[in-house]
C-alpha cells in the first residue's frame, strides 16, 4: 500500500482556503492513506474561547468532516486529519478517520500542549485501532508521542500504522519516532505542518516541518524539509509490522513483563 501526509501553513481561520489547498494537493497523487497536520482547516493559535467555539465543529456534522468523507469516497481512500471538535459545551482537539464509506471514527487528543490547557477537555476516548482494508489504522496527536506509553498502547491495541497529525515546535520528534517506531514494531506517519503563527503578543509558534514516515525498523522511509510545503508518499509492507520478533528467542511483546512495570500505573505529582 501507499500512504503518505502533506506538509504545509494552513491560514488561521481560512477553512475554505485550507481546505482547497489539501484538494489541490492531492489532485494526482496515488495513494491508499493520507495524514494531515492536527488543525490542517483552522490553523493552531487559538486566542480565546470564543475563537476556539467559533471555529469547532461537530464531528458527525461539520464542514471538515464531510470535505474529508468527500474527498475519500473520491479518491477511494483513507485520510486522518486533526480538528477542533465541538461535543455539548465542551472542546476536544480530535483527529478523525474516513473511509470510502464515509467516518469511521473519532480519537480526542490525551496529551493536551501548553496554551491547549486553557481551551480544550482532555481525551476521553483512549487510544484506538481501526480495522480497515488496508490495514489497523491507530491514531495519536502531536504532543502525544512524548509520552511512549500513547504508542505502546496502539501497538498492543493491534495498530500497524499509526497515524500522527501534528502542529510540532518542539525540535525532538522528528528524532524520537524511529525509536517510538523500533521498540513497538510499527509504521508511523508524522504529518506536521510548517509556517509561523504569531497571533498572541511574545508567543509566537514556529512549527518545524520535518514530516516523516518511518518503518516498523526504525527506518526514515521519507522526511519533508523544515521549511518548504510537501506531500510525502512511501510504499509500507504491513507484513514488517505484524512481525514483533528480533531473533527466535526474543519477542519484544512476549517478552514483556507487565508486573515489573507497577510505577507505570502510579500518577504522580
Amino acid at each position: 500500500m501507499k500512504a503518505g501526509c502533506y506538509q504545509f501553513d494552513p491560514a488561521f481561520g481560512e477553512k475554505e482556503e485550507n481546505l482547497n489547498r489539501v484538494a489541490s494537493a492531492l489532485k494526482n497523487a496515488d495513494l491508499n492513506l493520507l495524514v494531515l497536520p492536527e488543525f490542517f482547516a483552522t490553523g493552531y493559535q487559538f486566542r480565546s474561547k470564543d475563537e476556539v467555539a467559533e471555529l469547532s465543529e461537530s464531528v458527525k456534522s461539520g464542514q471538515t468532516t464531510e470535505f474529508l468523507c468527500g474527498m475519500s469516497r473520491e479518491k477511494g481512500i483513507y485520510i486522518v486529519a486533526g480538528l477542533p471538535e465541538r461535543d455539548g459545551d465542551k472542546f476536544y482537539n480530535s483527529a478523525i478517520l474516513t473511509g470510502p464509506d464515509g467516518l469511521m471514527g473519532v480519537y480526542r487528543k490525551t496529551h493536551l500542549y501548553f496554551e491547549e490547557k486553557l481551551y480544550f477537555s482532555p481525551g476521553d476516548t483512549g487510544f484506538k485501532v481501526w480495522d480497515t482494508e488496508i490495514g489497523r489504522i491507530g491514531i495519536m496527536i502531536c504532543f502525544d508521542w512524548f509520552f511512549p506509553e500513547a504508542m505502546r498502547c496502539l501497538a498492543l491495541n493491534g495498530a500497524e500504522i499509526v497515524a500522527h497529525p501534528s502542529n510540532l515546535v518542539l525540535p525532538h520528534c522528528p528524532g524520537a519516532m524511529p525509536l517510538r517506531c523500533l521498540e513497538n514494531r510499527v509504521y508511523a506517519i508524522t504529518a506536521n505542518r510548517i509556517g509561523t503563527e504569531d497571533r498572541t503578543e511574545g508567543k509566537p509558534l514556529k512549527f518545524i516541518g520535518q514530516s516523516l514516515i518511518v518503518s516498523p525498523r526504525g527506518e526514515v522511509l521519507a522526511n519533508a524539509p523544515a521549511e518548504e510545503e510537501t506531500l510525502l508518499i512511501a510504499e509500507l509492507d504491513l507484513k514488517s509490522a505484524r512481525d514483533k520478533t528480533l531473533n527466535p528467542l526474543n519477542d519484544i511483546f512476549k517478552d514483556r513483563m507487565p508486573e515489573a512495570y507497577e510505577a507505570i500505573l502510579k500518577k504522580e505529582r
